[in-house]
């Protein structure tokens, strides 16, 4: 029986925040977050701890997730994933407003008898707060606790503590006093709770500190549900905050799951910067860019420590300290690797391939099809790029620092305010898209399109001298090549070799700190295909294939 002697980190590398895992027999789950991403939460899968396959995104139609009018890094923030009275139970939070002195933060939960459903219609909890995590206690009740948005806090410190309420599952509903259970320590910004029992203690698990380069999780413990709970005497189980050099940033919101041979693991998120800017300090200017130094495009992912928790004591990550590590020793389970991902992705009528996602609307029918041309995915075009409601844009997550990307469009435009092609995209002030359009007397051409972090004023960038003049028909192929901090387009023609248009854009601007900074954009880069038409006629184009390579 072949055993994994080690894990790498990040174990869900890309976009995979805020994780919440669970075991159920010999299989674990893991769900996070995916903010304005459609369908809601992300749920992958492995029997090693190891090795990860995406499962299922249980969140697929209007009735449970209607992302339209959220804002960029609202939707779904930090899901919790449980197991008991032999279903699943996933709670999830669906953020409307997150600006500002007020967040409308509302919360529900969904169940189902099997990780690949069917996921029922959800049920409303409460809106008072994100990051909400239901507690199954040992004698059948159930509890849900999440951090309380107190808006009359002056200052970024708006996080009031971590309140406790019980949920009926008879009545559907919460009943009973609202109780604050923890305050935080003076790290503040406390969010993301997790609640445990063992050895007649009552665990709590948060993360502080925000999710920038402060941010920690904290252990406290009560004999009582209901406090007061004790904060663990070395205050962070975990945090990179006073360690830059560590592979491993931002670490923080994490959650303890216990192997079937009695080891405990912490999941938590966290972020690699691009190594031209890990040595550098917001504010510093540092290669092309100005204003945030350290740059992520990967945004926060997945990643796992080992823990040593001792009987009645708090747990402690088994290499010693509290810094995060690239590898973390493998449990004592029987190694379980799935197929790798193809590289090329071909389409086919019925379901979107799996890497997929899209942006908001319920309403898929509105934006592709992968019935209307067989062997192509067809986006029709809609509203303009960082559109809060009818965005026609596919994409997968960069999981990698280095990869390549190409696809081949079939599209017509008949004028300039229609536009399709390849796109490098992390919200409406951050992308770089290559796209065919059409001139002013209606020629077919190639442009490229850049909004490179210019937050909030949302100034396009046109970085080639001219747009380059296409044949009237016919498909064209469409590449890009990111090294880490920078991007190339090219494209190609039929039976002719590929030609790189001759301009280097900033990758690292499609990242998480750019813009407006780290705390402030919560998602990750995407590369992927989009349909655009401002002139409202919803005019189509074709994608044949989509290629993805790590380099």
């Amino acid at each position: 029986m072949t055993k994994v002697t080690e894990i790498r980190n990040p174990i869900l590398p890309g976009f995979n925040p805020d994780p919440s895992i669970v075991r159920v027999g010999d299989d674990y789950y893991i769900a996070t977050s995916t903010f304005e991403w459609y369908p809601g939460v992300q749920i992958h899968h492995s029997r090693d701890l190891a090795h990860w396959r995406l499962v299922s995104r249980p969140l697929t139609r209007a009735a449970q997730l209607d992302l339209r009018g959220d804002p960029d890094s609202g939707g779904v923030w930090a899901p919790c994933l449980t197991h008991a009275d032999g279903q699943f139970w996933l709670i999830y939070t669906d953020v409307k407003r997150r600006d500002g002195a007020w967040k409308d933060s509302h919360n529900y939960l969904v169940t189902a008898p099997s990780i690949d459903g069917p996921w029922s219609d959800p049920v409303y909890l409460n809106s008072s707060g994100f990051d909400p995590s239901l507690f199954h206690d040992e004698d059948g009740r159930k509890w849900l606790v999440n951090m309380i948005w107190d808006h009359r806090q002056q200052g970024g410190d708006k996080f009031g503590g971590i309140v406790c309420q019980e949920y009926s599952v008879a009545e559907q509903r919460l009943v009973g006093e609202v109780r604050n259970i923890y305050r935080g320590t003076d790290h503040k910004l406390t969010e993301g709770p997790h609640l445990y029992r063992r050895d007649g203690w009552y665990w709590l698990l948060t993360a502080e500190g925000g999710t920038g380069y402060e941010h920690a999780a904290t252990m406290a413990r009560s004999r009582d549900l209901f406090g007061p709970y004790e904060t663990d005497p070395k205050k962070h189980l975990l945090t990179s905050k006073d360690a830059p050099e560590a592979l491993l940033q931002r670490a923080g919101h994490a959650d303890i799951v216990e192997t079937q041979n009695g080891e405990f693991y912490l999941v938590h998120l966290c972020s690699r910067p691009l190594e031209e800017t890990r040595g550098a300090a917001p504010g510093r200017v540092v290669g092309i860019h100005e204003e945030d130094a350290r740059r992520s495009p990967l945004g926060r992912e997945t990643a796992i420590q080992k823990l040593i928790w001792p009987a009645g004591e708090f747990p402690r990550l088994a290499h010693g300290g509290c810094v995060p590590t690239a590898t973390a020793p493998a449990p004592d389970l029987p190694e379980h690797r799935f197929a790798p991902e193809p590289a090329r992705t071909t389409f086919a009528p019925g379901a979107l391939p799996p890497a997929f996602q899209w942006l908001r609307s319920p309403d898929s029918a509105r934006l592709f099809s992968l019935d209307a041309r067989p062997g192509a995915l067809r986006l029709y075009g809609r509203e303009a790029p960082g559109s809060h409601f009818d965005h026609a844009l596919v994409a997968r997550r960069q999981t990698d620092i280095a990869y390549s990307a190409e696809t081949e469009i079939d599209f017509a435009p008949e004028n300039y305010q229609q536009f399709a092609g390849l796109i490098a995209w992390y919200n409406g002030f951050k992308f770089h898209y290559l796209a065919v359009t059409a001139g002013e007397e209606g020629q077919r051409q190639l442009t490229v399109l850049s909004c490179p972090a210019d937050w909030p004023m949302l100034r396009m960038v046109q970085p080639l001298a001219a747009p380059v003049d296409l044949p009237a028909t016919g498909p064209v192929r469409l590449g890009c090549d990111v090294d880490g901090m920078t991007l190339r387009f090219r494209y190609a023609l039929p039976g002719a070799d590929w030609t790189d248009l001759g301009v280097t854009l900033d990758q690292s601007a499609i990242s998480d700190e750019a813009g407006n900074g780290p705390g402030n954009n919560f998602t990750g880069a995407f590369v992927g295909m989009a349909a655009h038409d401002t002139s409202g006629r919803g005019h189509h184009a074709d994608f044949l294939h989509f290629n993805y390579e790590p380099r």
